[in-house]
């Protein structure tokens, strides 16, 4: 089995999403080429990273066209640096 781990300070993300076409309410098919890529993605692995403020399994925001995409085993990834990395996405209880 081979296994992607990212160095110098690099975060892996899952960008592997459910693909297929949408419908707008008036019918209008939009194709995955002209949706908008995701902003937030799942943390797959990381460097070694001094005080990390995320961990391995945290969905996190990150920049518009921060990182490489690449394609591992069948799956889409984005190899970004930990600075471009915006926010952690966290659930809490409504008050």
């Amino acid at each position: 089995m081979k296994e992607m781990l990212p160095i110098n300070q690099n975060v892996l993300l899952d960008l592997t999403t459910a693909s297929g076409e949408q419908k707008t309410a008036g019918g209008i098919i939009i194709p995955d080429t002209a949706k908008e890529k995701p902003h937030l993605a799942k943390v797959v692995s990381m460097s070694n990273i001094e005080n990390p403020e995320i961990a391995v399994g945290d969905m996190v925001l990150f920049k518009k066209f921060a990182g490489t995409e690449v394609e591992f085993e069948g799956k889409k990834y984005l190899l970004i640096p930990y600075a471009d990395l915006l926010a952690k996405v966290v659930e809490t209880d409504e008050i």
